[in-house]
């Protein structure tokens, strides 16, 4: 069983920030959290991201701007023999020094740094412009106009209009570094099992509690309790195979986690309001209409 990872950011002396292309392995890094703001990039591949408590389906393009201390991964479906890159710049608050985002300059990316502690996701034209601009800063051997660039991407991305929060709440990343390396293990527990089978006692053995104080400690720290959390992952991933795949709904149930078809037909409806095969039907009526 993997668990989260606290990740330390290492970086050349004569560098202030990181820049890094990764190929397919780079998506192999388990749930982690690390001090430094992240803004990646997917330049190829699909599969499903987990930001916080957070689960979405991500494709080419997908741009996502991290907050400190935020846990996220990015897993690939299928996981083996796909072609996947991605790029990522990593930087501390103090990189260009402690007060320099409090400048009156600097304002658009100081609410832009506030805005991402739980995550945001970038959609529409600015995700193929911060691409490219993140793909030519690869190439670029001044280190001076690396760091124009830098604050040239983060200042479109602080006026930019079209983006989601994606962990709204932001229960996780709030926590004190005691409980923030505690409830990341349940998470990084959530993440690798929710699609088989979820045991409570193994959860909380994840933090060496008894299963009573686990589910006390979880619901108080995110304020759900451990099956709603289990239930809302499985939820997500059904949505995302009832409009990307042609599986049965009987298959996605037990594909998401659920050992019953009516348990599931009621938590689906229960969450969407609808029910799973109106819910696939309305998508691909609306997909019709569209073309």
């Amino acid at each position: 069983m993997s668990k989260p990872s606290f990740e330390i950011i290492t970086s050349i002396k004569k560098d202030s920030f990181l820049i890094r292309k990764f190929d397919q392995k780079g998506f192999k890094a388990p749930f982690h959290y690390h001090p430094e703001y992240e803004l990646t990039c997917i330049i190829e591949g699909k599969g499903n991201r987990f930001v916080g408590n957070n689960m979405m389906g991500f494709e080419n393009n997908d741009l996502v701007f991290i907050g400190p201390n935020l846990p996220h991964c990015w897993k690939l479906t299928p996981k083996k023999y796909i072609k996947a890159d991605s790029v990522v710049i990593q930087f501390t608050h103090e990189f260009l020094g402690a007060h320099f985002f409090a400048t009156p300059e600097m304002s658009n990316i100081q609410k832009l740094l506030k805005k991402s502690e739980g995550g945001i996701q970038f959609q529409g034209k600015i995700t193929g412009l911060i691409k490219d601009s993140m793909l030519n800063m690869l190439n670029e051997k001044n280190n001076f106009k690396k760091i124009i660039t830098l604050l040239e991407i983060l200042n479109k991305l602080g006026t930019s209009k079209e983006y989601i929060f994606l962990d709204k709440k932001n229960t996780i990343s709030e926590q004190s570094a005691y409980n923030l390396e505690r409830i990341n293990k349940v998470f990084a527990y959530i993440v690798d099992n929710f699609h088989d089978s979820i045991c409570l006692n193994e959860a909380s053995r994840t933090v060496n509690m008894t299963p009573n104080a686990f589910c006390k400690y979880f619901k108080k720290i995110t304020r759900k309790t451990f099956m709603e959390t289990v239930i809302d992952y499985r939820i997500n991933f059904a949505t995302q195979l009832l409009i990307e795949t042609a599986k049965t709904i009987a298959d996605v149930c037990f594909e998401c986690g659920f050992k019953d078809m009516s348990h599931f037909y009621k938590m689906f409806t229960s969450r969407m309001e609808i029910s799973p095969f109106n819910y696939r039907k309305q998508f691909l009526l609306e997909t019709k209409n569209d073309e």
